[in-house]
């Protein structure tokens, strides 16, 4: 779909003076399964790289070839200890920098901490943060897939290519669900109906969307804007004014908008971590009449004893892709299954490495999606 012919990458990968490099960050060996794929389409060798823990579990990175003048592709999957992950790739990246690198560009297929890039109280943007700690190392370019919100590439001061999943996805349910002409796409809340919209109005298929859920993290509730003045300073505004309170929301019961009777529900999210609201959701959809429900996501996190309820859920099958490496949950749950989404990686880097334009990539794409 997306990528070059493998016969054209002898001739097209020596354009650009200087070479490519192809580094993978992860000291963690299940964690370069994508890293080894993009080498395979790139049709490159992986770049000769040491990164490992100290005993005293401090990280170690020792670059083993020449990177002067080249440009460097660092690609970094998340592995389940997310900080070392994040400190791995902070020190190859600087010490590419300092051993005269082009470009550095990070391919992070999943952006961690991407769920934190809103003032939650008295917390903070950990998303801004670590952009900026990324930029500050001496990233100057960076790749990753269907961030959380797509306000976050705003928190970098370097170029940012938001690449999607949902051509691979779309292709998914039209070659493996036989009569997904009968499905429904789902919204699991109305936070998500946008995503779900989009995918109905490709696929020419209804939508609905399951609202009245319980109140989750990403809600007003906890915007940290609500906090009242304490009753000293309120008296010492004005003591006639009185500033009108918001009601709060009271979420209805759950109900489904849309028919799924006598269909296949399939549920559309960017992130599959905590399963407890799709479990939820698969519950209600199961008793307004679907017969077979599906949950397509990009990132599989899969936390926790997620692949234990989902095996004993309603759900008949999960799909994401392999941004995020899960062979150990699917080995504890069949239904769980992978795209591939090396394609689009391997040639966004074939791209930026040739100095094309990178507007292939996001073909009919809209604000939305």
């Amino acid at each position: 779909m997306f990528c070059v012919p493998s016969t054209e990458f002898g001739a097209i990968m020596n354009i650009t003076k200087g070479g490519l490099v192809l580094f993978s960050a992860n000291s963690n060996s299940s964690c370069m399964e994508l890293s080894k794929k993009i080498a395979e389409r790139l049709g490159v060798e992986m770049g000769k790289v040491q990164v490992y823990q100290e005993p005293n579990r401090e990280t170690r990175v020792q670059i083993q070839e020449s990177v002067r003048g080249k440009d460097v592709f660092i690609i970094q999957t998340v592995s389940k200890d997310v900080n070392t992950t994040i400190m791995e790739l902070l020190i190859m990246v600087y010490a590419c920098k300092t051993s005269c690198a082009k470009s550095i560009i990070g391919v992070i297929p999943y952006f961690p901490y991407s769920k934190q890039c809103k003032m939650r109280k008295r917390g903070s943007i950990v998303s801004k943060l670590l952009a900026s700690m990324m930029c500050k190392a001496g990233l100057t370019h960076l790749i990753t897939m269907d961030l959380h919100q797509k306000e976050i590439q705003g928190f970098f001061n370097i170029p940012v290519d938001n690449l999607r999943a949902s051509p691979f996805l779309l292709q998914y349910i039209q070659e493996e669900i036989p009569d997904y002409r009968n499905a429904v796409i789902v919204a699991k809340s109305p936070a998500s109906a946008k995503r779900a919209q989009s995918f109905a109005e490709r696929l020419r298929l209804g939508i609905a969307v399951i609202h009245g859920e319980a109140q989750d993290a990403e809600s007003d509730m906890v915007d940290g804007r609500h906090s009242p003045p304490t009753a000293k300073y309120v008296a010492a505004i004005h003591p006639s004014l009185e500033i009108p309170m918001l009601i709060p929301k009271e979420k209805p019961p759950i109900t489904v908008v849309g028919d799924v009777g006598g269909r296949i529900a399939i549920i559309v999210d960017d992130i599959i971590d905590d399963v407890d609201s799709f479990l939820a959701a698969a519950e209600t959809l199961k008793e307004r009449g679907a017969y077979k429900i599906f949950v397509m996501a990009t990132h599989g996190l899969l936390s926790s004893d997620a692949p234990r309820l989902i095996e004993e859920s309603a759900i008949d099958e999960v799909v994401v892709t392999n941004t995020i490496p899960h062979e150990i949950q699917k080995l504890q749950c069949p239904k769980i299954k992978t795209v591939d989404i090396s394609m689009i990686l391997s040639e966004a880097i074939r791209r930026i490495h040739n100095g094309e334009s990178m507007s292939y990539l996001f073909r009919n794409i809209g604000v939305d999606d």
